[in-house]
């Protein structure tokens, strides 16, 4: 994965509320057992017509709009448990979604596939959507390290949790393997240890 600590970018609003994984990725897509393509499928039955045509009045095919950053409405990620949500949002390239709530499933998910969650108030969600309305280029800053996102139009912050765990593996750019394997030689010498 790649290494995320400190991410400056446009963002790319959609502020509908209770959006799930079926609306993220539709059921039909999901046959396929690898992550590539699945990009091209985010949200595609509100951002294609059925004739494959892209609907204008969709935000993706707006270019207006972009940016590394989804925002999002409260309750993104709800409903079935399909990492594949996790890997469309990746594969269009966003690199972290903010929202003021996440579904559990759709939060680990996306963190095991290098995609950031970030939880902030209703508030600054708000504020954020108000911003990129007013400008469509206003940018957020998010940083890992010290767990805070800035909204670069305003300058106001808000922290936001994360598992350290999750955190570490994001900072350096590992998943759940490769964090196991980076620790090899530390288990090696407990087995040498503690092992008869």
């Amino acid at each position: 994965m790649e290494k995320f600590k400190t991410l400056t970018s446009t963002y790319v609003p959609l502020p509908i509320e209770n959006v799930d994984t079926d609306q993220i990725i539709p059921a039909r897509f999901l046959k396929a057992t690898d992550k590539q393509g699945f990009g091209d499928n985010l949200f595609a039955d509100w951002r294609y017509n059925k004739d494959g045509s892209p609907k204008t009045d969709f935000v993706l095919n707006n270019s207006t709009y972009s940016g590394q950053i989804l925002v999002a409405g409260k309750n993104f990620g709800s409903g079935s448990s399909r990492e594949h949500a996790a890997w469309a949002v990746a594969g269009y390239g966003f690199r972290a979604v903010v929202s003021s709530f996440f579904a559990d499933i759709f939060r680990n998910n996306a963190l095991n596939n290098g995609v950031l969650p970030v939880i902030i108030s209703p508030e600054f969600l708000s504020e954020i959507f108000n911003n990129v309305n007013t400008d469509p280029k206003a940018t957020l800053t998010i940083d890992l390290e010290n767990q805070t996102i800035t909204n670069n139009a305003t300058g106001k912050s808000e922290n936001f949790e994360i598992n350290p765990y999750k955190k570490e593996c994001l900072l350096k750019g590992l998943d759940d393997i490769d964090y196991l394997l980076s620790k090899k030689e530390l288990t090696e010498q407990y087995e040498k240890d503690h092992i008869l």
